[in-house]
Formats: C-alpha cells, structure tokens, sequence
C-alpha cells in the first residue's frame, strides 16, 4: 500500500481539515470585528484553540512587531538575544516590565544579576513571570540556581560565551538549526523546533518552514487518532498534511481561507494536529489518549486590536 493509500483510510481524519476551516472562519470573523458567536460549533464556542497559522497568534505577532520587527536597526546579537530573552518566558507582560524598567533590551547591556534581581521582586509581588503555554524546565541540574529564571539568564549568558550568533549564522538549513539548539542543556526536541521557528522569523536566517518538522507531545497524540495503525512517522504525516492541502480540503467541499497567498507550512499543519487532540477529547472522547479534557475555556476579553505583520520576506499581507 502505498503512502496516499493510507493516508486516505480515516474517520478522525476528516475532522482535522474541517476544524481547520472553521478555526480559520473565527480568526477573519474576529479581525474583520463581526459579531459573536463566531463560529456554530459548540466546542470551539465553549474551549480555546490557537489560531490555525501559528503566526497569527498573538504571542507570535508581538514577537514579530514588537520584538523583532519594531523600526529599531538591531544587529545579529541583539536579534538573538532580544527573541531568546522574550520566548523564554513568552509571556508579553514579562517582557513589557522588563523593557519599561531597562529601558532598552539588548544584548551588550544585559546584566544577568539585575535582570534576575528584577524579576525577582516580580515574583515576590505574586506575579506570574512565565507563560503556560509550554512547560519549561528548571535548569537547576544544569545551572544550579533554585530560581527558575535565574537559571534561564545563566542559561542565555552560556548561549552567547559559546558563540551562538555565529552558530547560527553557519547553519544551512531549519534542520540545522534546531539540532544546534537541541545540543544546549535544558532544551528538548519541542522547544528547540519552537526556537527555530522563532529565530527563522528574523533576517538572521531565511529557512524554507516546509524543509522540516518536529511533531510535539500534542500532535503525536492527534496523529494516532487520526491514524492509529499506520507505518509512518508523526513528521511524515504533518509532511503529506502540508503538501496535499489543497487537495485534502477539495476532496471534502471546503473552502479554507490562507492568509494572504501563504499556504498552510509544516508548523502550522502540526498545530493543527495537537489542537485536533484538543478538540477530539469533547468531540470523539472515545479516541482520548491521555487527557481528557480541554484545560483552558474560552472567555472574550477586549484586547488590543492587533495589525498584523509577517516577516517581510515572507511577502504576506491579509486580505480581509
């Protein structure tokens, strides 16, 4: 049998491109300010999902505009520094403190002990400094200290003794990339594909984001409900996914909305797996491997309107 054939024999399977389109229908019915609900399905009322293209998430785009891409000219060394220092805590409050008190964030004016001093009367004042959108590890094995960011500050100090610009700027492909990241302490196969994705959105390097995937914890999960039985990879699944899109989607009479003219890369096709294994625990619980329900629900909050941007190179704009 070959590949396509076994692509093609699954139930779970036509739900992960029909959540995608109605993920999408919410992301334009939200920025183009219809009214809610905005979507007809209960689940994606009731929980929530991130956004189909992983750059349009919010974090991503604060990232992108207001970390990267903010009309300062920074060089190679800030660029790392200033995108490692955001994501590890990838929280955009944690960032917002730290930039109002430092005024500027860069890497020749970085000061591991006022930094950790800083977010120490942060944490002491009861807020939270991290993100829970990933679980990052502590790094007292390898940096010693019984503060978390303490250790995550040493950790970014070793980075940078260890010559990680220039690292980088001899990697030749995303693949490359992630394997240097991997090779640091306290960064596993996830974070490292995160990182590189990340450091991929600013001109230090320009990866092709359909030349390599790592599925997470929460694709691999939605894979084997997809495909319980199959003799591929995670990352051979996200691979057909992404290059039959167009197809997948045609096959079933959907209509899937791109941003811009930018189809859906590897990345965004192994998000749509983990949030398919979200979806799933409520729509199919029979499939459920592991969890069972969806931790976070969703609840409007009026935010600040985003304009969203992409790397330049990318060519992409909105058609709303």
């Amino acid at each position: 049998m070959n590949k396509k054939q076994e692509i093609q024999n699954s139930s779970i399977y036509d739900l992960y491109w029909q959540f995608a389109v109605k993920r999408q229908e919410i992301f334009f019915n939200r920025i183009n300010k219809k009214s809610t609900p905005w979507s007809d399905d209960q689940i994606l009322q009731t929980y929530k999902f991130t956004n189909v293209y992983r750059a349009t998430d919010r974090v991503s785009q604060y990232l992108i505009n207001n970390v990267i891409y903010n009309g300062e000219n920074y060089s190679d060394e800030d660029t790392v520094f200033r995108i490692l220092l955001f994501k590890i805590f990838n929280k955009i409050e944690t960032w917002q403190k730290i930039e109002s008190h430092f005024n500027k964030i860069d890497y020749g004016s970085f000061d591991e002990e006022k930094y950790g001093a800083f977010l120490d009367v942060l944490q002491e004042a009861g807020e939270k400094i991290y993100s829970a959108a990933y679980i990052m590890p502590s790094g007292t094995t390898s940096f010693g200290s019984p503060r978390k960011h303490k250790n995550h500050l040493a950790f970014i100090k070793y980075m940078f003794k260890d010559g990680i610009v220039k690292k980088i700027s001899n990697c030749k492909t995303l693949e490359d990339l992630y394997l240097l990241l991997l090779s640091y302490p306290t960064i596993g196969k996830f974070l490292a594909f995160q990182y590189a994705i990340d450091l991929n959105y600013s001109e230090i390097c320009n990866f092709d984001e359909m030349s390599f995937v790592v599925a997470g914890p929460g694709a691999k999960h939605g894979i084997k409900k997809c495909f319980p039985r199959i003799c591929l990879s995670d990352e051979e699944i996200i691979h057909y996914a992404a290059e039959h899109q167009d197809e997948e989607f045609k096959k079933r009479g959907l209509d899937f909305k791109r941003i811009g003219n930018r189809p859906l890369q590897l990345i965004d096709c192994q998000n749509i797996f983990c949030e398919l294994d979200k979806y799933t625990r409520v729509s199919n619980p029979e499939f459920n491997i592991g969890h069972s329900r969806i931790k976070q629900k969703y609840e409007y909050i009026e935010k600040k309107r985003i304009d969203y941007n992409f790397p330049p190179k990318w060519h992409c704009i909105i058609e709303k």
